[in-house]
């Protein structure tokens, strides 16, 4: 096609001459138009290959960072380190489930009459609490860890959902409104990387520290029945997320602070956790390192994913086009993007019910929900225990 369009310059200029010397131009004219029509055909062309090509790329994975340990998927993630205990009862723990029904805190039955399976209904002391983890996270993060509270659209078009990472490979496992190009989004990490879409930051202006709450929505399509029971793995659930633009030679410092503020939560809420580093076989598609925090569950006895922290260097930035410039710099440079639950609402929710649970059916609260609970620090027993 380049070539095509050289010819079409250089026929020109032949034509310009032809006119200074009155000759005969017939044959430049066909050969013009002849010229003219393949260029047309192969602009046609091209933007097909150009398609596929750039769908091709969209399927590729960022590359894992050199600290990235091999495996093969979950088994192989590294314990970096742990804290806390997890509790010792003297009575069979419940699951969160059990424990929310008899407290008449969490409706399942009712919430599959409104909508259908993996969906909840908090209510009474359940839904408060719900709003006051979302509080207190929200009010942590601002207030001592240098975020600006974000409020985004729940839904996003193609370009944003593409943006992060989430399309094309994601497709199956997203909610789309049928005749538009809006997706409910899977976390806050979509809307709020994508706030800078397409700009050039001023370098005096990075690090940018963002939180947002919102509701994600995911249809679970991979799940193949885990997690059926509860309010482990919902279509919707409530999250508040932790996202950073920064500069590249300071992301993995940036990795590590994020880290530490979704930790800081679960100190808070004294709730034993661990965090794993995980390897290639079981780390996201768009990340270049990834840590899990794991949550105790005394109900199931195992640690369980409640924060999910990840550099994606500018695997992100490149798709929407985020860079930044230092004054008096020339050119720009890609930011490094990072994102972190911090945390997932629903999932801490489980584990205070399970941690907190006593012997007489009530649910102890951690002392820093007290003032977000009106200055209540017990979920009481229901009547008749």
């Amino acid at each position: 096609m380049e070539g095509h369009r050289a010819r079409r310059n250089e026929v020109s200029a032949q034509v310009g001459q032809a006119k200074k010397s009155s000759g005969d131009m017939s044959a430049i004219f066909a050969e013009m138009k002849a010229v003219g029509g393949r260029i047309k055909e192969l602009e046609e062309g091209l933007g097909a290959i150009q398609s596929q090509l750039e769908s091709l790329l969209y399927t590729i994975p960022n590359l894992p960072h050199a600290s990235v340990p091999l495996g093969a998927g979950e088994h192989d993630n590294p314990v970096v380190s742990t804290w806390g205990e997890p509790p010792v009862f003297d009575f069979e723990p419940l699951n969160h489930w059990d424990i929310g029904e008899a407290l008449d805190i969490i409706d399942f039955q009712r919430a599959a009459k409104l909508t259908g399976a993996r969906f909840a209904v908090l209510k009474g002391m359940g839904a408060r609490l719900e709003r006051a983890l979302t509080s207190f996270m929200l009010d942590l993060h601002t207030g001592q860890h240098g975020c600006t509270e974000i409020l985004p659209p729940f839904m996003v078009n193609s370009r944003a959902m593409t943006g992060t990472g989430q399309l094309p490979k994601f497709a199956e496992d997203l909610f789309k409104l049928e005749g538009t190009d809006y997706w409910l989004i899977p976390t806050a990490e979509v809307p709020v990387t994508n706030l800078h879409m397409d700009e050039v930051l001023d370098a005096a202006d990075l690090p940018l520290k963002y939180v947002a709450y919102t509701p994600c929505f995911r249809a679970e399509a991979g799940s193949h029945g885990k997690d059926v029971r509860g309010l482990i793995r919902q279509h919707q659930f409530d999250k508040v997320e932790l996202v950073r633009f920064v500069r590249p030679e300071e992301s993995y410092q940036h990795l590590e602070e994020l880290t530490a503020n979704a930790e800081e939560v679960l100190r808070r809420l004294e709730l034993p956790y661990r965090k794993v580093l995980l390897c290639t076989g079981d780390m996201g598609f768009s990340s270049a390192k990834t840590y899990d925090l794991e949550v105790w569950l005394p109900g199931q006895q195992k640690y369980r994913e409640i924060s999910s922290c990840s550099n994606f260097e500018d695997f992100q930035a490149r798709r929407i086009n985020v860079r930044f410039k230092d004054k008096g710099q020339k050119g720009t440079t890609l930011v490094h993007t990072l994102n972190g639950s911090g945390l997932a609402v629903g999932r801490t929710l489980v584990a205070v019910l399970e941690n907190g649970q006593q012997a007489d059916g009530s649910v102890r609260l951690p002392q820093a929900l007290v003032p977000y609970m009106g200055g209540q620090d017990v979920i009481p027993a229901p009547r008749g225990r």
